[in-house]
Formats: C-alpha cells, structure tokens, sequence
C-alpha cells in the first residue's frame, strides 16, 4: 500500500528487528522472577487503567510481559514453552514477510487499539492474549495451508484452527465482560486494519468468479477447469487470474505454484529418487 510505503521511507529506521524474541524474553524474565519470589506481586505489571490514570503508567507497556500463565506444573510449564515457541515463530515470520517495520507497526497498531479501548472500562485489568491472537490470526491467513502438531501429535492446518479460534473468539465476546469485549473488538480492528481490504477483494473475486462460472456452465453445460492449480492453497489460474503460476524445476513431476508459495514448499521427490530412498 503507497500508505505504508510512505511511512516506512520515513520512519523505517526506528523500527526493532527481531520485536518477537524481545516480549518473549521479557514474559520468561517476569515468570523466572515471579517463581524465585523475586517479583511477589506480578499484577504490579498488569495494565489497569485507573491505576495508570494515577501514576503508574508503566503498566500500558509492562503489561505485554506478563506470561500466559505463572504454573509450575511440569504439563503447564510443557505448554508455556510451546507456546511461547509458536508465538516467537509466527512473529518471526511475519516479520520476514512484512519485514521489520510493518511487523511492528502491525503490534504497535494493536497495542493502540487494546490500551485505547481499555480505558472505556478503566477499573478493569487487561490481557495480552487477544493481542498474541492477532499475531496468530495474521499468520494463520498468510499461511492457511500450515500444518502444526495439535496435542504435539495430529497435524492440523492452520485454517482449522484459526477457524476454531473466531468461533472460540465470538462464544467469549457473548459471554464475557464488555471489559473481554472491547479487547476482542481491538484484535479484530488490527487484523481488519492489515487484512480487510485483501479479505474485501478477495470476496469480490469469489463472488465475480461464481458468476463466471454459472454463466459458462449456463453457455456449455461444463465447468471450465482450470489450467494452473498451487499444489499448496489449491489457488487456479480462475479463481485468481491475477496470479502468475510457475512450475518448479526442483520438484519430480510438473509441480505447480503460486507466487506465494514457489519459493516456499517442500520440494516432491521423483519416481527415480523415491525409489532410491
């Protein structure tokens, strides 16, 4: 976008590689000091507005390096390090696709938003976990083919699981606080921000398609199969003409890709090195 072309030529220079790693090592020092009874209260660092209204006003940054959890439990400490694995990943690669500025704007423009609408219920503390939501729901739309080991077992793509993530989203914003609510409503607004116009344009070329498509079945009585088909996404030289379909030399067979995901794949073995292996 021209916008953010022109916000990155001017200000590109204040942003901070590697963002991810930072909060990552900041919620590992809180839960390490919290645990050796250095830090006795960790809610010191919690962001509530009231209490930054009358002088604590670290609390609107400090509040992004309280962990998910201060269990000590060998199962919860296992799920704490994953966790924080998989949020260091997706940032990492989100920052590698965006790159490093429109990554941190991404965060920053989450973190506006969820200290913004904070302060309309300022008695109440606020979580950082709509806000590594976000980091997820980014990535999972980047990158919906993804396949992650559920329970360190099943793989399940990405879709799916951010697929249960809105719906688990939506029970929480109709059951919960209108405290829950608004921060729910800011992680949509920063996904929105980045995604909506993709996600209006793309509906646009699937309604515009589905026409097409009735219209030619209507014409010929078949359906007009598509010439170029991503192995990945299952993207079509029809369903995105846009697209600029490649095969890859490195693959056994004609292996077909869209621009995303050409330098990005796991290369198919041929019949000859199948048979070798």
């Amino acid at each position: 976008m021209p916008f953010l072309e022109k916000l990155e030529r001017r200000f590109g220079r204040f942003a901070i590689p590697n963002i991810t790693l930072y909060i990552v090592i900041g919620q590992v020092f809180v839960f390490l000091t919290a645990m050796l009874g250095i830090l006795r209260d960790a809610s010191v660092i919690d962001l509530v507005p009231i209490l930054a209204f009358r002088g604590q006003w670290w609390r609107i940054v400090t509040f992004l390096a309280r962990p998910p959890s201060f269990s000590h439990n060998l199962l919860d400490l296992v799920g704490l390090a994953f966790g924080w694995w998989i949020f260091y990943f997706m940032g990492s690669a989100l920052e590698g696709y965006w790159g490093s500025f429109r990554y941190n704007l991404f965060l920053a423009a989450g973190w506006v938003l969820t200290v913004g609408v904070s302060f309309l219920q300022p008695a109440y503390a606020v979580s950082n976990l709509f806000l590594g939501a976000s980091v997820f729901l980014a990535f999972a739309y980047l990158h919906p083919e993804f396949e992650i080991a559920l329970f360190y077992v099943l793989p399940v793509k990405l879709r799916w699981i951010a697929l249960a993530a809105w719906v688990w989203g939506a029970f929480v914003f109709i059951r919960g606080s209108w405290a829950v609510r608004l921060q729910i409503l800011a992680a949509v607004g920063n996904i929105l921000l980045f995604f909506g116009r993709d996600i209006w344009l793309a509906a646009g070329r699937k309604r515009l398609l589905t026409v097409r498509t009735v219209g030619r079945i209507a014409r010929s009585g078949s359906v007009e199969e598509p010439r170029h088909r991503c192995r990945i996404c299952g993207k079509t030289n029809l369903s995105d003409p846009q697209l600029d379909f490649r095969y890859c030399s490195k693959c056994g067979g004609e292996q077909c890709y869209c621009p995303e995901h050409i330098y990005n794949h796991e290369h198919v073995l041929g019949e000859d090195e199948a048979a070798k292996r």
